[in-house]
């Protein structure tokens, strides 16, 4: 009688150790989804809202005041910076009137925006939420960088409520026409300078991966504001919001260009440590071409108003409310006391 043996199949090596790899990986994703999940949520937890949250339409801004009396300090920060990053100042201005500091749509408490991130809705939105708490001018603008144009256009748009400005090395509207070559030659896009995409950021902070570099991605924060500001401002509406920011910069410099402000007191601060774009990719000629330029446009700026002063930080770079914290400091009071009735 004849028998017959089943041979049982073996899978070849390759596919177990592939099989393997990939049960591994998906492992290592769904972990670290529910890490990041439930550290965020109980991050988040740690560092409520300083100030209040104001419906300012279909979403709230996080807004803070300190101080009281006339006139109104209005701080606007940078692109990418969150309004912590103003550290002491507002409490010291705060003796001399009301000090409000704000987090744009999108940034650290605040709700993303259902709106568009054009200067137009992020001036607007500011504005209502003032209106809302009852703020009133006269407000001195004081705005860092690209804040500095948020500031110039929020001027432009409710002049008779402005009692004056302070640019803290404020990005002047031409600055991006001239440099803009500068970039391309060395491969970058002068918007974004080759950082990730907001969606592949959004990716590596679900994946938990960007927690895990916290230390490479803050490196110059002290241990308790890291866990702060990943937990509060390291967030996908955060990335999201400044990345459509600086998609919008062309408009918002178009917004502003040709702008007069009368006689309105006006403070230009810009750094005098040279910034050095070679750690980026720029040539080093280009950088010092870069240099002249930044230097040269703020010196125009000056004609925006009858009334206007420019001021070297010579010991500070961008960061000069950082780096000359009394300088800054003195040129924004000096502002206030002649805003003072």
């Amino acid at each position: 009688m004849g028998t017959s043996i089943a041979k049982k199949k073996v899978k070849p090596l390759w596919k177990k150790i592939l099989f393997s790899f990939v049960a591994l990986i998906v492992l290592l994703v769904i972990s670290g989804i529910a890490f990041e999940a439930v550290a965020s949520h109980q991050g988040a937890k740690k560092y409520p809202p300083e100030g209040k949250m104001v419906d300012v339409g279909d979403f709230k801004l996080h807004l803070q005041q300190q101080g009281n009396g006339k006139p109104v300090i209005l701080l606007e920060t940078g692109s990418g910076l969150a309004s912590k990053s103003w550290k002491d100042l507002p409490k010291r201005l705060a003796e001399y009137g009301t000090v409000v500091t704000y987090d744009r749509a999108g940034y650290a408490w605040s709700e993303e925006a259902t709106t568009e991130r054009t200067g137009s809705n992020i001036v607007r939105e500011l504005y209502t939420a003032l209106k809302k708490e009852k703020i009133e001018g006269p407000y001195i603008l004081v705005g860092h960088s690209l804040g500095g144009m948020y500031s110039r256009l929020f001027a432009q748009t409710y002049p008779e409520e402005v009692g004056g400005i302070v640019l803290l090395d404020a990005r002047p509207e031409n600055f991006s026409k001239e440099t803009t070559p500068f970039f391309e030659e060395a491969g970058l896009d002068p918007a974004s300078v080759n950082m990730p995409s907001a969606n592949t950021l959004t990716l590596l902070k679900r994946l938990g991966v960007i927690r895990l570099m916290e230390n490479s991605v803050l490196p110059n924060l002290p241990e308790n504001e890291q866990d702060r500001a990943m937990n509060i401002e390291m967030q996908p509406k955060f990335f999201q919001a400044q990345e459509q920011e600086l998609k919008n910069l062309t408009d918002l410099e178009d917004s502003i260009r040709d702008q007069t402000l009368g006689g309105l007191p006006l403070t230009i601060i810009t750094h005098g440590i040279p910034t050095d774009a070679t750690a980026v990719g720029i040539s080093a000629e280009n950088s010092r071409e870069m240099e002249k330029t930044w230097q040269e446009q703020q010196k125009q700026l000056l004609a925006l108003s009858t009334d206007s002063k420019l001021i070297v930080a010579k010991n500070s770079g961008h960061f000069v409310m950082e780096d000359e914290p009394e300088l800054v400091f003195g040129a924004i009071k000096e502002r206030i006391e002649q805003a003072k009735p």
